[in-house]
């Protein structure tokens, strides 16, 4: 009888553990932009209910305040992240010399257009200045804190921190890409010289690759949560009566594509038959496969195989395909780039802030240093959106609030933004193809292979 016993109440665990096991794999099933859509939803429904009254339950406040905690958690991940991306970019790749110089001069040819555009169409646009704006009003946060330097040098002397430890703690990206720039230089510079210095450095280097990835095992536990933010902030917003806050995402996401189009069809088309001297009906037919996949997946970097693929049907050497489009894509991240700068213009316009030039000089180099080194990481361009906000005056914790506000639409910016990224790759790729007309060295593939 108890042996009878025992195996029900074993079956009964295995049964109850299968049962969870099919539950997590059923939820991890659906895309994020899906969960996010549901956590929309049920947000919706459950401050409907709320607003009128018909259901009791938890306070506006606490729903806000509860979703709020999944976008903290992002952005204190965010510095921590940029930079060991950054280093760990740094150290682990090789870019040979003369046509390493030539990938650098166009990809940061690409990133200022792609931040002029951004800033261009917001401007011209000016639909941040519309129902979004009684949106923020009804934030915490006041908007008549917002306030933003006017002079150009006082922007740069901001973005300067007195000690290390407010690198990491200021809320600027600039010093953080900075640091670890200087950092991995010095770095590569030591190992150069061999000796016990370049045991001790090749040990940093394990050490930054290892909390890399423990930064993004982390990140990938919060980004599963942000269907729940979605959910707490959208339901505390209906609740208060903000519904009209989904009309106004409309025009938001609008100007973010309207600049992601003008960059990927107007510049690269204009790039691709002056410079290249390349049909652009034989470039979109090759690279049809690489674009769509991009915007069926919202990562450059799942896509990397069939850009491979297509930039070999278009006939690109093997060495300007590894150099544009493996080694490039750290750099190439214009998609990200474009949207953080026209995403911070919008918001400026909505808290009536009036930027100087220099406060835009700002707001361009945080977005370009947003987009530089977090090839592999996912949301990147939601990761980091708080810290351009802040190269605007922007205050932190209104920045903060208004990333939740964003994520319904930002699926699908996220897609358009990682098909103009796998664009950029490829257009790159061509245009290495066509300046150096010879594929890597053998001592360039020895290096490589050893990265």
């Amino acid at each position: 009888m108890n042996t009878a016993f025992i195996r029900l109440h074993r079956f009964r665990r295995s049964g109850a553990r299968n049962l969870r096991a099919q539950a997590a794999r059923f939820f991890r099933g659906f895309p994020l932009y899906a969960r996010v859509l549901l956590g929309l939803l049920l947000g919706l429904l459950l401050g409907l209910a709320l607003g009128n009254g018909s259901l009791g339950g938890p306070s506006p406040e606490f729903l806000e305040s509860a979703g709020m905690l999944v976008i903290r958690l992002l952005k204190a991940l965010a510095t921590p992240l940029v930079f060991f991306a950054v280093l760990d970019a740094i150290l682990r790749t090789r870019i040979p010399g003369r046509r390493g110089l030539a990938l650098v001069a166009l990809s940061a040819a690409n990133a200022g257009v792609a931040v002029s555009i951004g800033l261009g169409v917001a401007h011209l646009l000016r639909t941040g200045a519309g129902s979004f704006a009684g949106v923020l009003a009804g934030m915490k946060a006041p908007v008549a804190a917002a306030s933003a330097p006017h002079d150009a040098w006082a922007v740069f002397v901001a973005t300067i921190p007195e000690n290390v430890v407010d690198v990491f703690r200021g809320g600027s990206i600039v010093p953080v890409v900075a640091l670890a720039l200087a950092l991995g230089v010095s770095l590569r510079r030591t190992a150069e010289r061999g000796g016990e210095e370049a045991r001790g450095v090749a040990a940093i280097v394990g050490v930054v690759h290892g909390a890399l990835h423990a930064c993004l095992r982390v990140l990938d536990w919060v980004i599963s949560a942000v269907p729940f933010a979605v959910f707490g902030v959208t339901a505390g917003l209906v609740s208060r009566g903000k519904l009209g806050m989904f009309t106004s995402l409309f025009p938001f996401a609008g100007t973010i594509l309207v600049g992601l189009v003008l960059h990927v069809v107007v510049y690269y088309g204009l790039v691709l038959r002056l410079l290249a001297r390349m049909s652009l009906a034989g470039f979109w037919r090759g690279a049809a496969d690489a674009v769509v996949t991009a915007l069926s997946c919202g990562s450059s970097l799942a896509t990397l195989p069939v850009t491979l693929r297509c930039l070999k049907r278009l006939g690109v050497s093997e060495g300007a395909t590894e150099l544009g489009a493996c080694i490039g894509t750290n750099l190439n991240h214009t998609g990200i780039i474009l949207y953080e700068a026209s995403a911070t213009i919008f918001v400026a316009q909505a808290l009536h802030l009036d930027l100087s030039l220099g406060a835009e000089l700002g707001v361009a180099l945080a977005a370009a240093a947003a987009g530089m080194g977090l090839a592999g990481v996912p949301e990147a361009g939601l990761i980091t959106l708080p810290l351009v906000f802040g190269a605007a005056g922007i205050p932190s914790a209104l920045a903060a609030s208004i990333v939740p506000l964003v994520l319904p639409v930002d699926w699908l910016i996220g897609r358009c933004r990682a098909a103009t990224n796998v664009t950029s790759d490829m257009v790159v790729a061509i245009l290495l193809d066509r300046i150096t007309q010879s594929p890597l060295g053998v001592d360039d593939a020895a290096h490589r292979k050893q990265d």
